[in-house]
């Protein structure tokens, strides 16, 4: 085996690289929220999440098994469709991750200056902090691909961790100080006078769903860097689904600790990291806040190997300019790395840090992804797709039920998704009084301005070399 297979990601870093896409900053901020919309049926809640991402994942890797190219959606579109639909998934794709990459960032910034006592709402503090992270992710790249893939599975391992020690603490906690809060109760618990819980409806039990399942959010990216893995044809498929397998369990056992011991303190603390909220103990607190911080810190070194590889893609499909896929000595593709950095810094600098505004864009590139690709597969299987494909072992189960299921659950939380509350301004009652120009702004940016201005820069290169 040469030295450069040696560097490239195994299965087991591969299995890593996937938990650190998947587990960010989630698990760690938002059960809460998850519980506070769907009471007792929050286990429930997180398992239908979990079934959703894992048929997702089916759809996904049967497709790594026809395409091994890096790209991930935007290869298999590609693959699929021909040029064009390709071209116009690989732009979204790529924005969303990069504006995804700088959310997490903002994240994570927000949270280790409100862990140590300061402003988080200071725009310079975290501009500062923002910058510093970058620089810091960029030094790590640049050392090469062996030191990326230490770190992504060090912290990989610390958020883990971190995790599992909350399982254990709160088994521990519920045993030894014999606290049993029957689950039922959290539907009742109030605050100022009312439940903290509304009655579930099915709007209501929709949107808990869509929320947990952003928790399991990340697997369609882990294969955009397929080219720097060792046999991504065989190692994706069995990777991705054991890596949400993972997942699954550890979110399942840290929201039903949470639960049990302190629902309270869960849903209605105003601490950045909620899940620690739970814990009276200081140190196991601060361990958990560190847990936290590595988790987010992981996911944004994570971003740094995703992101720029699909826009690499894209040249190397001589979509964009052949210069896009220049790397480094160290196997670094180093300018589709800055412009990447350059869009994870800007965009969020531009929308002065409003995280909801940017998730809401980078989650629904996400969904249109999750609908084309399992049409991908099909196409794949049927032997109708618009390029050559690997001449993989077909799977009806895999290549074609498990894609139709997909759309279908995509299609009804779609329908169901309460839109009014992502593009609207609602007041502190509910109540819808007007429209969000700033996150409608940014759909018609990413879904049309970009894609656009993208096409005219790679119609005129096109032109130049011909």
């Amino acid at each position: 085996m040469s030295k450069s297979e040696n560097d490239k990601l195994g299965f087991w870093s591969i299995v890593l690289l996937a938990i650190n896409a998947i587990i960010g900053s989630g698990i760690f901020l938002t059960p809460g929220s998850v519980v506070q919309q769907a009471g007792s049926k929050a286990l429930i809640v997180y398992l239908i999440a979990a079934l959703i991402a894992s048929v997702l994942a089916i759809s996904f890797a049967a497709a790594a098994k026809y395409v091994t190219k890096s790209g991930a959606a935007y290869a298999y579109s590609k693959a699929a469709f021909g040029n064009n639909v390709g071209f116009y998934m690989g732009i979204l794709r790529y924005f969303s991750a990069s504006v995804a990459w700088g959310v997490m960032a903002v994240g994570v910034i927000k949270s280790t200056i409100s862990i140590f006592g300061g402003n988080p709402n200071n725009n310079w503090n975290v501009t500062w902090g923002f910058l510093i992270l970058m620089a810091v992710i960029t030094i790590i790249n640049l050392f090469g691909q062996k030191v990326l893939k230490y770190v992504m599975n060090m912290a990989t391992i610390g958020k883990l961790a971190a995790l599992v020690l909350i399982i254990v603490a709160g088994v521990i906690l519920l045993i030894t100080t014999g606290a049993s809060s029957n689950l039922n109760e959290v539907d009742q618990l109030t605050q100022n006078g009312q439940k903290i819980v509304p009655a579930l409806t099915t709007t209501g039990f929709v949107m808990a769903v869509v929320s947990a399942f952003y928790a399991f959010t990340g697997f369609e990216s882990v294969a955009s860097g397929s080219d720097d893995m060792q046999d991504p044809e065989k190692n994706l498929p069995r990777a991705i689904p054991l890596a949400i397998l993972v997942i699954a369990i550890v979110y399942i056992g840290v929201v039903a600790v949470a639960m049990i011991l302190n629902p309270r303190a869960l849903m209605t603390t105003k601490q950045v990291v909620a899940i620690a909220a739970i814990f009276q103990n200081e140190i196991l607190r601060d361990v958990i806040l560190v847990g936290a911080l590595v988790s987010m810190f992981g996911i944004n070194v994570a971003s740094s190997f995703n992101a720029p590889r699909i826009l690499e893609a894209m040249a190397r499909e001589n979509q964009l300019s052949k210069a896009l896929t220049k790397r480094t000595k160290n196997n670094f593709p180093i300018r589709t790395f800055f412009i990447s950095v350059g869009l994870a810094i800007l965009i969020p600098m531009a929308f002065e840090y409003n995280m909801v505004n940017l998730i809401t864009l980078s989650a629904m590139v996400r969904f249109l992804g999750f609908i084309v690709v399992p049409l991908a597969v099909i196409q794949f299987f049927r032997g109708k797709s618009k390029e050559q494909v690997l001449d993989a072992p077909r799977n009806i189960w895999t290549d074609v039920v498990a894609p139709v299921v997909s759309i279908i659950l995509v299609i009804f939380l779609l329908v169901e998704y309460n839109w009014r509350a992502q593009f609207g301004i609602m007041n502190a009652k509910g109540e819808f009084v007007g429209l969000n120009w700033y996150a409608i702004a940014m759909m018609i940016f990413g879904f049309i301005i970009l894609p656009a201005i993208m096409f005219l820069i790679s119609k005129k290169e096109r032109q130049r070399n011909n």
